[in-house]
């Protein structure tokens, strides 16, 4: 495996210099601790509509998104029932998906579940970096359909520091021995974690940047 700055100046050489690279590697949102629950639930269910489907007509119709699911508070939400859900399965301004659908009452109810530990920014942003695949666990377990890519996006939007195991992400760390493939298994996972890991003592950079110039290798 590669020192950081060795993959780094693989990057930066295909992307025209350090200075090209640095604009586009995202960083954090600083504020993210402070993101309202309301828009948590928002990103869990866009994620998850997304997953498998066309981002782009999410995305147009995610005006209706809003208003169908009452800006998607939490406490509403998780008392959704059967009416609320035919209102929902005949509603032509979202993608009438009933399994999908259900998720945001499971998830709403997994948001309230944090508030006991202080409330999902305190949970989700304090988790630290170095077990970022614990926390993924977590969402996975209690939470629905939060587990693999979709929460990985999901936490990236969010602005939560956050590797994406994507295409290139993926190729990079097969080409430096990390996995063989996809990682899906908890031994791969932790191998996975244990090369960030060691990339972010290296560089002093979270998963964010260093998971962008991973893909930016390729």
């Amino acid at each position: 495996m590669r020192h950081f700055d060795d993959l780094y100046a693989i990057a930066a050489d295909r992307k025209g210099g350090p200075d090209a690279l640095e604009d586009l590697i995202p960083r954090p949102d600083p504020n993210v601790t402070a993101l309202p629950e309301d828009r948590w639930l928002s990103l869990f269910t866009k994620g998850i509509f997304q997953a498998g489907f066309n981002w782009k007509v999410i995305e147009n119709k995610w005006e209706g998104f809003e208003e169908a699911f009452h800006g998607f508070n939490v406490d509403r939400c998780a008392f959704m029932h059967d009416e609320d859900m035919d209102r929902l399965m005949s509603n032509t301004a979202i993608v009438r998906n009933g399994p999908k659908i259900r998720t945001v009452i499971d998830n709403a109810h997994f948001l309230q579940s944090l508030r006991e530990q202080g409330g999902a920014g305190q949970v989700i942003v304090g988790w630290p970096s170095t077990d970022f695949i614990g926390l993924l666990e977590m969402m996975k377990k209690n939470g629905s359909r939060l587990g693999g890519m979709t929460g990985q996006y999901a936490l990236r939007f969010a602005g939560r520091d956050a590797f994406i195991l994507s295409r290139d992400v993926t190729a990079r760390l097969i080409a430096e021995g990390v996995v063989d493939k996809q990682p899906t298994s908890k031994t791969a996972m932790k191998s996975v974690q244990a090369a960030f890991n060691t990339w972010m003592d290296q560089s002093g950079r979270g998963l964010t940047e260093i998971s962008r110039v991973l893909a930016f290798t390729l």
